[in-house]
């Protein structure tokens, strides 16, 4: 891949609207009245005008150039093909997009309609990425999905022959009545389907969607007494490695895989420590100061407020160059090609490093990490505790240098 491009900006929004909230997800999205999408994209379209004076305001540096921008969700292709001409329009009024801008668009199979598909190609959109989670019928179903395995081949024959060959497939390992044979089910139909990228994640069990509730509090609703066990995730994950890797699929980051060259450059662009602002519901931005701090940045997980403020208030925390170390640590951790002392010296210094470099060696003793040629790296029985491995680099520091305030 290209060098990364530490001037350019990427751009995030938010779409939290579905057409069902499915049983796992723990995203801040939900079933809105179509009626919100219009003052939706008119409120990302007044933040996005806002932009520059509150970048000033918080005295970080803002990039015009943007060289990727990422639409999530909830599901984004639900908006009206002119929201997406608008918003478009916009962002292309206030920043100046690369010849070579990677504009992706999250999509739920089966809930694309022709003309939606029309504008985001005449917007430019070059990048789509599927929320399968399984090929099963049946398994679909039981998650809350609409969709079948003949809706998502269509999607992606549409897409192809829209000119968008460039295509993720998610897949979820842990759904309700999920085998060993049905995972493997899955897997084969991703890999014949010939895609660039696929993501696999396995099922994260918290209070923040319905089935994580249930199962939390032992209960049987949405299938809760279906969900394989944490040993049967973990080793549905490993197969996916496996068989994603011989079908050509390699892997780059815990959960993602690609042909070479098609890795996301989005997504990248967070392990990296690039400049990403987020406009829409709980959104995220990270971006520099010039006293070396780093502002991160989060708006209201609520709609209504989000939607009724005069402005759109952010939450906010100023990073210490100590802990942009431990995000060093635990971003660059994820991807395969691992963290490079080297690089860190030159960043931070050596007596800032030298604490997470006897972590690192420390972990590598037990296991979880390779050190080879100075540059650590996860290692497959890491990976699959990876949180914990990463918990290891965070509070080195000595306590004065803590987040600054600002």
């Amino acid at each position: 891949m290209d060098a990364p491009n530490h001037n350019a900006l990427g751009l995030y929004f938010s779409i939290p609207f579905c057409r069902a909230k499915c049983t796992y997800c723990n995203f801040a999205s939900g079933v809105y009245p179509a009626s919100e999408h219009d003052r939706y994209v008119a409120r990302l379209i007044r933040d996005l005008t806002a932009v520059p004076a509150w970048a000033q305001t918080m005295q970080v540096h803002l990039p015009r150039q943007v060289d990727t921008i990422y639409f999530g969700g909830g599901t984004p292709v639900l908006l009206a093909p002119h929201l997406f001409t608008e918003l478009f329009a916009a962002i292309r009024s206030h920043f100046q997009l690369t010849p070579d801008a990677e504009i992706t668009i999250e999509c739920a199979p089966g809930q694309l309609p022709d003309d939606t598909l029309d504008a985001m190609v005449a917007a430019g959109v070059n990048r789509v990425s599927l929320g399968v989670q399984s090929f099963v019928d049946h398994e679909a179903t039981l998650s809350g999905r609409y969709h079948t395995r003949d809706i998502v081949l269509e999607d992606l024959r549409r897409l192809r022959a829209a000119g968008i060959p460039n295509l993720n497939i998610d897949l979820l390992a842990g759904l309700a009545d999920q085998t060993f044979a049905s995972w493997r089910e899955s897997l084969a139909v991703l890999c014949e389907t010939g895609v660039p990228h696929a993501s696999v994640y396995m099922l994260e069990i918290d209070e923040d969607s319905r089935l994580g509730r249930e199962l939390l509090d032992g209960g049987t609703r949405y299938s809760a007494g279906l969900v394989p066990n944490d040993d049967t995730i973990a080793q549905m994950y490993e197969e996916a490695v496996t068989s994603l890797t011989a079908s050509g699929l390699q892997q780059y980051e815990i959960s993602n895989f690609a042909h070479s060259g098609m890795e996301s450059r989005h997504n990248l662009r967070y392990w990296q420590r690039r400049p990403y602002l987020g406009l829409g519901l709980d959104a995220s931005s990270m971006l520099h100061a010039a006293d070396q701090t780093v502002l991160r940045a989060t708006t209201s997980d609520d709609l209504s407020e989000f939607l009724t403020t005069a402005e759109t208030a952010h939450e906010t925390s100023w990073l210490a160059p100590t802990q942009q170390l431990e995000e060093a640590w635990f971003l660059g951790l994820r991807r395969n090609a691992g963290v490079h002392i080297r690089d860190l010296i030159t960043e931070f210094g050596p007596d800032a490093v030298a604490p997470s470099i006897a972590v690192a060696h420390r972990l590598a003793v037990d296991g979880l990490l390779s050190t080879a040629k100075n540059i650590v790296r996860l290692t497959d029985r890491g990976r699959l505790i990876s949180n914990d491995v990463f918990a290891e680099f965070l509070g080195l520091a000595p306590a004065h240098h803590a987040a600054q305030s600002r």
